[in-house]
């Protein structure tokens, strides 16, 4: 039996969020986004692209209290999925790469973080398996769907679609989508982002694949921002004590040997936290 083989170049799910990240970067860098245009022709509604698309975002974004309800879930999306036209959605694929290998170096274009890789990928193999392909290997990416479908805490915190005013510009749903992957855990207490909060995430996306060079601005930056929250004079001790453990966390933040996307929200956090006590004891900005 032959074994499943996953392709990051025809994977649906993939492709549709380096796209979005393509448009992240690009407006973050104050550049007109041709990732825009490509996302709008080949993800139309009646597109074979977008049924499929939405096939796989049914699969990261819903959560199960029980295994039972997840299995089901599975097979259903599954059952749907087989009924997509594969001849139109192979052209649809083909054109669509040949847009980004166009417009794009290919290298750089896929150098970019992807969340949800893993699964994206099991989607992937799920979605073409066939009967010679090996079962064991099936039943792996099965299993790595349901525990994601199960192992997710459900959550009623709103995601934080923050943008400049440029950004604005682009079409809802686009720029929804591109904020939504960089902060979809931030705190909606936090409703804009300050300019070092954008060079933050300026950084985090265009580091690509350079996770050294990544790591080395986030010790710079978590070292700053430990010094400046340290020469706040605070007047009361119960803010103090609690002044003095978010430092201890930035501390291990920097120690961090891999920087994610959770890290970077850390991040972000402390650097709102320390605004906030500028604003109360009336220090300079950070």
């Amino acid at each position: 039996m032959k074994k499943l083989k996953h392709s990051k170049y025809k994977n649906t799910g993939i492709l549709f969020e380096l796209l979005v990240r393509q448009i992240a970067t690009d407006t973050l860098n104050n550049r007109d986004s041709v990732a825009t245009k490509i996302i709008k022709e080949h993800f139309s509604n009646n597109t074979e692209l977008a049924k499929e698309l939405r096939l796989y975002k049914s699969f990261i974004e819903e959560n199960f209290t029980s295994e039972y309800k997840a299995s089901e879930f599975v097979n259903i999306i599954l059952n749907q999925r087989t009924k997509l036209n594969e001849s139109s959605l192979s052209r649809q694929k083909y054109n669509l790469i040949k847009a980004i290998k166009k417009n794009f170096v290919i290298e750089d274009f896929f150098k970019y973080r992807v969340n949800n890789y893993k699964e994206n990928a099991s989607i992937y193999k799920l979605f073409e398996h066939t009967n010679s392909d090996n079962p064991k290997e099936y039943v792996d990416c099965k299993s790595t769907l349901l525990e994601s479908l199960t192992g997710k805490s459900q959550s009623d915190d709103k995601v934080v679609s923050t943008i400049n005013e440029e950004y604005s510009k682009q079409p809802k749903e686009v720029r929804l989508l591109a904020w939504k992957m960089l902060v979809e855990n931030f705190n909606n207490k936090y409703t804009t982002l300050t300019d070092k909060q954008q060079d933050i995430l300026r950084e985090y996306i265009n580091s690509v694949d350079n996770s050294a060079k990544l790591k080395k601005f986030v010790v710079r930056e978590c070292n700053s921002l430990s010094k400046n929250i340290k020469s706040i004079k605070v007047t009361d001790k119960v803010t103090q004590i609690k002044v003095n453990e978010v430092v201890k966390l930035i501390s291990k933040l920097k120690s961090a040997k891999v920087i994610t996307e959770s890290q970077i929200l850390s991040l972000l956090r402390y650097t709102e936290l320390h605004n906030e006590l500028r604003r109360v004891f009336k220090w300079k900005v950070y």
